[in-house]
């Protein structure tokens, strides 16, 4: 698709060149080769060509300030000529596609085969009636003509239930495929951008930019299209996405305007006007070379090179070295995706190679047992010789053989178990849609079911981000509640609602509320809008002071960034001097103020002391009330000399105070219960503010994260550091070991405090369980801790784009409730997974020993291979439909987290597994050699070839099903729960399986006949198999009545799936490691890195199979690992013992439920 449409805007262009496409001064191609120019060479070439940025403008009808008129005409005029703002996506995989894929499996393969030979040797006859004995038993019993004929049934039935379980894996892939774009889209249409149309500001959809919109750009903004900037405030660019440069690059009009889609602004404003969208703009041309996948590059390679000059020369600058560079970095991001797997498909798909190679053994031996048999019987015990025309005969016999040797390797194989992970996440990530949680990972939705501890911010997730001015400090006075604009000095009211109005992005607003009677609307940053509300409270409107000065009048912006804390605006005054507003956090403001406004709206003396007095009296009582603190002050300069701006250093100091604000910003009523729950579940919730310390205590005991009397940790980003740091200044691991565990509240901190922080408790190695952290992130600097933690939770409404990106969930509400939903799911896919392996792993065993042993005993599987296909097909696909899907429940979060390296199958389930099967087993077998003395039929053992099946088969079989599905019903629970009914209906998916299983139970026994090898059972019959398959019920109920502890062989039972995982978790750890940036972003950011990783896991996987050493090397570590478990208390030092007892017993009440 994507190769298409390019061509066509080559043609295009060709065509209309000449006469510049649709009136427009400028076309496509001449738009195209100015985006790849860079700095000066592009101001010189906008300057030159066409007469500068308005020059621009003019020629792309549109105009700097008002932006596109928004005709209707007027813009599809623009998407014809220069393109939408898409890029095409992938072609999805048809159907067929998709089937081809599933036929690829080995083992449906190997079935093909056989299924064939026994379908042509079934039509072949030997020659001559009268030496039917000659070929010995193999004949006997056929003499029915029908029966001989009806040969070839078994072979086509065989083919059939394979073209059966190919198509349902295929509608499974389809379904999925069709989910996930879904998904992407619904991301994509969230992302909006904000947009200048006929002189008003509105926010577009992405897809919907076209050529010549004045798009507003601004801090944490992901860059949706090309453009040149027009006017722009102290605005740094990252183009690591496109150039591998990790510098900043400062843009500015007069000295590189260049800005590109795909790069992230990591500082300031401005406005540019778009000049390349779609497959035109620079990451645009980059995806279309990338192609859809390999052989569509060639295709489109070779399309380029027929194209005639000026399309090739178009593509040659990508592959200049920083398009190559770019090219390779590209590549590995779509591969990566493709293999993307979790920490838990990992796990699952290592146990599926074992169950795998355990079955390929069992059932080679079954056939060699067969064969062996059948030849000693044949030639040697009867002495007969090999007759060529009975060769066909004998043929067939050791086909079947096959056929039953595949057969039980089909049975062992759980290729159900990938099926059931994806059904379970995907089912489950379209649930978390619903509960606010937009997931761009799928396997984070997992991870965050083992989350221990969850870094959140303050603002916005757990408060409501709105923010309200309730206190201000002001002309010597403290009003509790906002004042009158009477009660202070006219001088004082104009200097302060000029500074607040001009010092805030122009892009801040209040805004009408949309319903009668509901809050205005604060749109832009809430924090501005606070003080743009105390303006309004005063009486004032700060729009009419933005509209004498407009943006492009401001002389110099010094934005917002995390290291200067505050913002400042300089503006040239009608004497030519120069005025500077600033603000920002009150500490960071005061330390800077040498003059204060007094009660007459005079500057006076401000010193140090006075300072201290005022922190003191005003800003620790504010901010003990829960308050965040903004200081506004502002600078006179001379004209003459005009200062350096360039000398932060010395512009930003000797101000004059003009108020302190105390900003309001209530807790979400729904937050304290989900912390609580949290707490509860075992997980510890943090919060890291950049508020001041007061402010984040007072916040932390209204949500509940502390509760005054216990033993916490509440420190700033100064004394946080101090802890961690040694004397060089470097973070030491010992010394974090020291502060984590306790640390509650981490204030003032910077964006590398947040990332140390969950770098140094996922590196931690005080506890015998890794940590596994979640993060949430709303700004830009969030990034790199996002990335760092295990789950990155960015923020939908209030998150930039950057942190979007490095997240791993989206929280479409802005909500932490919503994270406690996240947590619930994640559990839920987890024991979802536990039950289809409990229910899986039964089957399996049972259905290995009754073939093998059958085999072994009667030289033929009590199931036949078309059975056991069918109750593969149940096992597989519908079973893992079943149990995958069901909801969660409240009473996931009542108990701790399982840990990475917990097994796959507790005790508990491995209890189950043996129990059931050993059930199972003594069932079938008694069926088997005594059955039909009980039922009194004729005995199925020892058919001959092609006899008639029999009810004595047909009851074993029956009965094999049946007892399946009860059992399917007790895997609804793992945690050894009595009432395996609860909750069953809330759950119709399950209900409608468990029927229409039944049902076609039903017709397979009494309509199958000789395809199924069933004959039909009349109701007293049925009526003891369905009785015999109840007995699972009562029998799960004596197996939850045996106590765990008394089975200690159990134990090493359920490490057994332990030991695969953990060379590759243990792999997966340094690789986590090697970014230090990274640790800091959120908990979205966690679930990023984890994508990664999963795909390491796999190659990990792999590796392992390959070096068995490693496996060694992993079960030396697991021995360790449970002796820990075992004596906790040796793990550290003696002021932890308690914390660690807390961990590893869910009864010990030592510690209080929160600190572990």
């Amino acid at each position: 698709m994507g190769d298409m449409t390019n061509s066509d805007f080559y043609t295009k262009n060709q065509r209309n060149d000449s006469n510049h496409e649709g009136g427009f001064g400028c076309s496509l191609m001449e738009l195209r080769s100015l985006m790849e120019l860079r700095g000066t060479e592009a101001v010189v070439k906008i300057q030159e060509d066409y007469g500068g940025t308005e020059g621009l403008c003019q020629r792309l009808k549109t105009s700097p300030t008002e932006g596109l008129a928004g005709l209707a005409t007027d813009l599809d005029k623009r998407k014809d000529v220069f393109g939408q703002n898409l890029i095409p996506p992938k072609k999805p995989k048809t159907f067929l596609q998709l089937v081809w894929e599933a036929l690829q499996d080995v083992t449906l393969i190997i079935l093909e085969i056989a299924a064939l030979i026994s379908l042509g040797l079934s039509f072949y006859q030997p020659p001559g009636e009268g030496n039917s004995d000659a070929c010995g038993e193999a004949k006997a019993g056929a003499e029915d003509e029908g029966e001989s004929e009806a040969g070839w049934i078994e072979g086509a039935a065989i083919l059939l239930s394979v073209v059966c379980v190919v198509l349902v894996t295929a509608f499974n892939d389809w379904s999925k495929e069709k989910q996930f774009r879904g998904l992407q889209s619904r991301i994509e249409q969230e992302q909006k951008f904000q947009v200048v149309r006929g002189g008003q500001v509105i926010q577009l959809p992405v897809a919907d930019i076209l050529v010549g919109d004045i798009a507003q750009i601004k801090y944490g903004d992901l860059l949706p299209a090309d453009g040149v900037l027009i006017q722009g405030n102290d605005l740094k660019i990252d183009e690591s996405s496109l150039t591998g440069e990790s510098d900043h690059v400062r843009k500015a009009a007069d000295k590189d305007p260049m800005l590109l889609s795909g790069t992230h602004v990591m500082e300031g404003s401005g406005r540019m006007v778009v000049t390349a969208v779609g497959v035109n703009s620079q990451s645009g041309i980059i995806f279309t070379l990338l192609g859809a996948g390999g052989e569509e590059e060639e295709k489109k390679e070779k399309k380029v090179k027929k194209q005639d000059g000026a399309a090739a020369m178009e593509m040659q600058p990508l592959k200049s070295a920083e398009g190559g560079e770019t090219e390779e970095k590209e590549k590995k991001k779509t591969s990566v995706s493709k293999k993307e797997k979790s920490v838990l498909q990992g796990k699952l798909t290592k146990l599926a190679v074992q169950i795998g190679k355990a079955g390929l053994v069992m059932s080679a031996i079954t056939v060699i047992i067969l064969v062996l048999y059948f030849a000693i019987d044949t030639f040697v015990r009867q002495n007969r010789p090999w007759l060529t025309e009975c060769t066909p005969i004998y043929i067939q016999y050791f086909v079947k053989f096959f056929i039953i040797g595949v057969t039980v390797l089909v049975v062992a194989v759980p290729e159900g178990l990938p099926l059931a992970v994806t059904i379970s996440l995907a089912y489950s990530v379209k649930k978390m849609m619903k509960d606010n949680n937009l997931v761009r990972h799928l396997d984070a939705c997992e991870t965050m079911g083992n989350a221990t501890a969850i870094c959140s911010d303050k603002t916005g997730t757990l408060t409501t981000n709105r923010m309200t001015a309730v206190q201000v400090y002001v002309a010597d006075v403290h009003y509790k509640t906002i004042p009158e604009p009477t009660s202070m000095p006219s001088k004082t009211l104009d200097i302060l609602t000029n500074a607040i109005s001009l010092n805030s992005a122009y892009t801040s607003k209040i805004l009408p509320a949309d319903k009668e009677g509901g809050l205005p609307k604060q749109v832009g940053n809430k924090t501005e809008c606070g003080l743009l509300g105390l303006v309004l409270d005063l009486k004032r409107d700060y729009q009419t002071i933005r509209n004498q000065i407009p943006e492009e009048k401001l002389y110099k912006v010094y934005t917002f960034n995390s290291v200067r804390k505050s913002m400042s605006t300089v503006i040239k005054l009608p004497d030519g001097s120069f005025r500077m507003y600033s603000k920002g956090a009150s500490e960071i403001i005061l330390k800077k103020c040498s003059r204060i406004l007094s009660e007459v709206g005079e500057p006076r003396v401000f010193r140090p002391r006075d300072r201290d007095e005022m922190v003191k009296k005003v800003i620790e009582p504010m901010a003990c009330d829960g308050l965040r603190t903004i200081c506004v002050g502002y600078r006179d300069f001379p004209k003459d000399p005009e200062p350096n701006w360039e000398d932060e250093n010395n512009i930003l100091t000797d101000l004059t105070a003009i108020c302190v604000v105390g900003i309001e910003d209530p807790v979400r009523p729904e937050v304290p219960d989900a912390i609580l729950k949290c707490q509860r579940a075992g997980i510890t919730v943090r919060m890291v503010t950049g508020d001041n310390i007061n402010t984040a205590r007072a916040i932390a005991i209204k949500c509940g994260i502390i509760h005054p009397g216990e033993d916490f940790l509440c420190i700033d980003g100064k004394e946080f550091n101090r802890r961690i740091r040694n004397e060089k200044g470097e973070v030491e691991q010992e010394r974090i070991d020291k502060v984590w565990p306790k640390l509650r509240v981490l204030a003032r901190s910077s964006p590398t405090d947040k990332h140390t922080l969950v770098k140094g408790i996922i590196d931690s190695t005080l506890v015998d369980q890794r940590q596994v952290v979640a993060v949430t992130g709303d700004g830009t600097n969030d990034g790199p801790a996002l990335k760092k933690a295990d789950v990155g939770f960015a923020m939908g409404i209030a998150g930039t784009d950057v942190a979007k990106e490095a997240s791993d969930i989206i929280l479409t509400d802005d909500n932490f409730s919503s994270i406690v939903k996240a947590v619930m799911w994640g559990r839920n896919v987890y024991d979802s997974i536990s039950k289809f392996l409990q229910f899986q792993l039964t089957v399996n065993v049972v259905a290995v020993i009754v073939a093998f042993t059958g085999a072994c005993i009667t030289q033929d599987s009590p199931l036949k291979a078309v059975q056991m296909l069918w109750v593969n097909l149940i096992m597989d696909t519908f079973a893992s439909l079943a149990l995958a899907t069901e909801p969660p429940t409240e009473s996931l979060l009542m108990r701790k987290p399982y840990g990475r390296n917990k097994p796959l199958i507790s005790s508990t389930m491995t209890k189950n597994i043996l129990g059931h099967g050993v059930y199972q087993l003594v069932i079938i077998f008694s069926l088997l050699f005594v059955g039909e003395q009980i039922f009194d039929i004729d005995s199925g053992r020892n058919a001959p070839l092609h006899s008639p099946p029999s009810e004595h088969y047909t009851i074993i079989f029956n009965t094999f099903v049946m007892m399946q599905l009860f059992n399917e019903i007790n895997a609804r629970k793992i945690h050894g729960e009595r009432n395996v009914f609860d909750g069953i209906f809330r759950n119709p998916i399950f209900c409608s399986i468990v029927v229409g299983t039944f049902a076609i139970q039903i017709v397979i026994v009494q309509f199958g006949g000789k395809p199924f090898s069933c004959s039909p059972l009349d109701l007293e019959k049925w009526m003891w198999c369905v009785f015999l398959g109840m007995g699972e019920l009562v029998w799960g109920q004596v197996i939850s009545t045996i106590p765990n502890s008394k089975l200690r062989f159990l134990r090493g039972a359920g490490q057994l799936t332990q030991k695969d995982e953990m060379p590759e978790e243990e792999m997966n750890e340094d690789q986590e490691e090697i970014d230090h940036a990274e640790r800091e972003l959120r908990r979205g950011q966690i679930l990023w890195f984890r994508g990664l990783n999963r795909i390491q896991t796999q190659i990990e996987v792999v590796n392992t199979f390959k070096s068995g050493t490693a496996f060694q090397g992993a079960l030396r570590r697991q021995s360790s690992t449970t002796s820990q478990n075992q004596d906790v208390t040796n793990v550290s030092s003696p002021s932890h013992v308690s914390l660690c007892n807390a961990l590893s017993s869910p009864t010990s009440t030592a510690a209080p439920s929160g600190q572990c």
